[in-house]
Parts: C-alpha cells; structure tokens; sequence
C-alpha cells in the first residue's frame, strides 16, 4: 500500500494538541483502509508531520477531515525504503502522548578528489580497492556517530544525522582516519566533505530538498581534506569546541543568493 507524508501548520506549541488528534485518527483509520505509522511535532514552528499507509491521497485526506477536521496543508507520496534510510526506524508514540520530534536533519556529503583520474591513473582493479577503503572509514564514522547512510554516489557516500555535532565530529573523523591511512600509502585517498542542516520536508514537495543541493555544493566547494559547512551548521555548533576558518562566499548552482563557506578547522595544518 502506498506510504504518504503529510504537513499540518498549526500554531507553535501545539504538541499536545497533535497528540488528541493523533489518537481520533487511529479511531478513524479502519473505516478507510488507512495506518497511521506515527507523527512527530516541532513545537517551535507548530509545523506537525504524519507518515501513513493508503490506497490514495484523498483517502488519507478523509480520515484526518472526518476524524477531527485538521486537514493537511501538504501531503506527498514518499518511498518507504528512502524514509527509512534517511530519518531512520520509524517509532510509533505512547498513544496520548505528546511527540515532539523536529524533522531537522543533518546532512553530509563525501566526495573522492579526482575521482576520475584516479581510475585512468591505476586501473580499475586498484582504484575499487581506494573506493573500498573510503567507504569502510565513512561508513565505520557513521556507526560510531549514530549517522544513517541515505546512499552511495559512486564516488562518495551521502549520509543523515539528528545531531549536528554528530555530523561534525563524524566528518572530523574520517578526515582523521584518512590523514593516518595517506601516511603509509604512495596512493593518497583525498576526500572533500561538505554539511548543511534544516528541515528535509519542504514547500515544494520535495523529500530532500534544498538542505541537501546545498550539503552536495558544499562537498563540491570544499578543498581536498577540507570538510566546508553552511552557516546554520557553524552557528548550531559554537560552544561545542569545534573551530571555523572563514572562507568567504561563493556562487553555488541552484542558490541564487551567494552562500557563506566555511570550513572546519580539524587537525594538523588547520588548528
């Protein structure tokens, strides 16, 4: 059956109010053929996300509008395998109860520098293996803080975390990790790093969103064994103990406005 994504704006605050509604629903939901796998509220913006399983939009539509009249301001179709990569195991409240659950994210991107050359430079057979090594040392970070891989890009992994610091140290560690592994090697693994934070859902149905265009052109922007993160990231990190080198602002595709860079200070050569 399919699966859908809806969005309720409602005033700020309104968890508790979400959490009746979300009980009228589940009284609602046999009547139409529809499952409400969960919700989850940001009680900042009022903004109220539902995912559930229908035959159709309008049928969905009709459980909400008949249950308690809170119709959906938006409502897409989604993937579930891609809801489950990227915002992780699904969990269903205490019915009753208030779940306040932002559906901010953190996004990275991993990029092999010269990916290309590198093929033509040592065949395919070697270059696989430095394929390899990346992915073990990103997906090893990941593991170790709480990241979700969403994909692999061919030549980089694109990943989701609930904590910016999480994804911040995750990328300082695979710099890390690849500094070490460079020492002791004539092939040097260099990788670019680029993070960007906020809200996946957005106005224009899109799942992913301009959150991660702008992680991916950060990736891109970003020197080899740099790790470049938006301004959202640099200010939602300050205290935490992390260091930024002001890169000044660039012309990225798809941003009409030029965006702030900034790069992470990680370890020798950038403290």
């Amino acid at each position: 059956m399919p699966l859908y994504m809806d969005r309720h704006d409602l005033p700020p605050g309104t968890a508790d109010e979400a959490a009746r509604a979300h009980i009228l629903d589940l009284e609602t939901q046999e009547r139409y053929g529809v499952r409400y796998v969960s919700y989850w509220c940001d009680n900042g913006t009022g903004a109220t996300f539902c995912l559930v399983e229908g035959p159709d939009m309008q049928t969905v539509e009709m459980v909400h509008r008949e249950a308690h009249g809170l119709v959906a301001s938006q409502i897409i179709e989604v993937d579930g395998s891609a809801v489950a990569q990227f915002l992780g195991r699904v969990q269903e409240p205490p019915v009753g109860e208030p779940w306040a659950e932002t559906a901010f994210r953190t996004i990275l991107f991993t990029d092999i520098e010269g990916s290309t050359s590198l093929t033509q430079r040592l065949g395919d057979g070697r270059a696989m293996a430095v394929l390899r090594t990346h992915d073990s040392v990103v997906r090893g970070a990941l593991t170790r803080r709480d990241g979700l891989e969403v994909k692999h890009t061919g030549d980089g992994i694109m990943a989701s975390f609930r904590s910016v610091v999480g994804a911040v140290t995750c990328a300082i560690d695979v710099q890390r990790r690849l500094a070490e592994l460079n020492e002791d090697t004539d092939v040097q693994l260099i990788v670019r790093i680029g993070i960007s934070a906020g809200e996946p859902v957005t106005e224009n149905d899109d799942l992913f969103g301009s959150v991660v265009n702008l992680a991916a052109r950060l990736c891109s922007a970003a020197t080899g064994g740099g790790i470049y993160v938006s301004n959202a990231v640099r200010e939602l990190t300050l205290g935490k103990g992390f260091s930024f080198e002001d890169r000044g602002t660039a012309s990225l595709k798809g941003f009409e406005e030029p965006v702030q860079l900034y790069e992470v200070r990680w370890g020798a050569g950038r403290a």
